[in-house]
């Protein structure tokens, strides 16, 4: 396990030693859409009763700032590889495929829950936020940074520039968290959209975190902990032979 552990340990201080960047900054423009966003509509709009519409938002921007996260750490490792040419010194290591994925996807995890704790410790110094149950918001934050740490490998490999990879954040990962019920409850968008939210998994990923805390969601939490499970290792069977095969590193 020395090998795994190493690269493990190498992928944790890549962002550590940029903290600024990679952890306080997704943490204040977070926070700059809280500001915002609770100003704006915190008169104008009640979700659930007795819940504020800032008490409301705080969980949806935590995860999707761990989400968003959890895919940069993982594709922005593997494109400045492939930038820089150094995926030869991966390769020539004794490390297995499966090392390899472990590696990268946990220190996604580490990333994203370092900015999603962050967040809430902000905000809960500044609002009330209920906590009803906390197992439910680790398995859906556990679940949804690594189910994001897995695709950001799939998408760090398929990108050859960061164009390619800078496109793809913002022409998908951006769009889906956006769109998942972050800054509002599926129940209230027409029929159309709303079938259109459940074939999102982001939409499952915020729903059921923002269950652990409510104890009120748009579907029941088994389903979506069910459905995210079932991506996740769709996801992973998908990275892991794509590592297996080099595809695009064994050049």
């Amino acid at each position: 396990m020395n090998g795994f552990l190493t690269l493990f340990y190498k992928e944790l201080l890549r962002f550590w030693k940029v903290g600024f960047q990679t952890l306080f900054a997704p943490m204040l423009s977070t926070l700059l859409y809280l500001l915002i966003f609770s100003h704006v509509l915190e008169e104008r709009a009640q979700i659930y009763p007795s819940v504020t519409y800032t008490v409301f938002l705080i969980p949806g921007l935590v995860m999707m700032a761990m989400l968003q996260n959890a895919f940069a750490n993982s594709s922005s490792s593997l494109i400045q590889s492939t930038v820089s040419g150094n995926h030869i010194f991966m390769l020539l290591s004794p490390l297995s495929y499966q090392e390899i994925f472990t590696a990268y996807v946990l220190a996604s995890v580490v990333r994203g829950l370092i900015v999603g704790l962050g967040i809430y410790v902000v905000a809960v110094g500044f609002f009330e936020l209920p906590l009803y149950s906390f197992a439910w918001i680790i398995a859906f934050a556990l679940m949804g940074t690594a189910l994001l740490g897995a695709l950001g490998i799939i998408a760090g490999i398929w990108a050859e520039k960061f164009e390619h990879l800078a496109a793809l954040q913002n022409f998908a990962i951006l769009p889906l968290t956006f769109l998942s019920g972050v800054f509002y409850t599926i129940s209230s968008l027409p029929s159309f959209w709303r079938g259109l939210s459940y074939l999102n998994p982001f939409f499952y990923m915020v729903d059921g975190f923002r269950y652990g805390f409510f104890h009120s969601s748009d579907v029941s939490p088994y389903l979506s902990l069910g459905i995210l499970m079932v991506c996740f290792l769709a996801v992973s069977w998908w990275t892991l032979r794509m590592l297996k095969a080099g595809y695009k590193i064994r050049k």
